[in-house]
């Protein structure tokens, strides 16, 4: 596949890249889907969900990508999103015991990057997830409960909490490994509002 270079917006990106993220969403989208269903049950309500997944799972996992990718070219780091084809199939089977291992894939960086540099880069995945989860909670509290707050906060607060996890290269052994305190900060923050939703929605 040309591998060539694209420009939308600031963000330097390629076919490759662009493929692979649609393979992540599309996955993540019917993980999420088949673990709220509880299994593959194709009928309208599985549509529904569906469609709300891709809106809240697909922008948290995309959002979530796309930080790590930006914090790295601001350093002036080559980054892109690459797709993980075993992991994609695993989300999608994990889905159906009603868990989502959602590591659909990696930014892969090159260029100088050391342990803090690493840690910043790595925090803004997380980061972009807490605050997409606060955005949510906020229009909950403020009288706009429906499915795609709800499912928004719920996948949100888990793309944050899971991601932190401190080994396997996750975001969260590289953060751990540059700043405990943020790291901590993050899973605490992240845990709040895991429980948090579970009393909300």
């Amino acid at each position: 596949m040309n591998n060539k270079s694209i420009k939308i917006g600031f963000i330097n990106t390629s076919k490759q890249e662009l493929v692979d993220l649609l393979k992540g969403w599309f996955a993540i989208s019917l993980a999420f889907t088949i673990m709220f269903v509880g299994g593959l049950k194709i009928d309208t309500q599985f549509f529904y969900i569906f469609i709300i997944s891709a809106i809240t799972a697909g922008m948290g996992f995309l959002l979530h990508e796309l930080a790590h990718k930006v914090t790295a070219q601001r350093y002036g780091c080559f980054a892109e999103f690459r797709a993980f084809n075993t992991m994609l199939f695993l989300a999608i089977v994990f889905a159906f015991f009603g868990v989502v291992f959602a590591a659909p894939g990696a930014v892969f960086i090159t260029g100088l990057v050391g342990k803090r540099r690493n840690g910043i880069i790595s925090s803004a995945g997380p980061i972009t997830n807490l605050a997409l989860a606060l955005v949510f909670l906020v229009l909950i509290l403020y009288g706009s409960n429906n499915p795609i707050t709800k499912y928004g906060l719920m996948i949100n607060s888990w793309l944050a909490l899971f991601n932190m996890i401190p080994f396997m290269n996750f975001d969260g052994e590289k953060i751990f490994r540059w700043n405990k305190i943020v790291y901590f900060t993050m899973v605490i923050i992240a845990s709040i509002f895991t429980i948090a939703q579970n009393w909300i929605v």
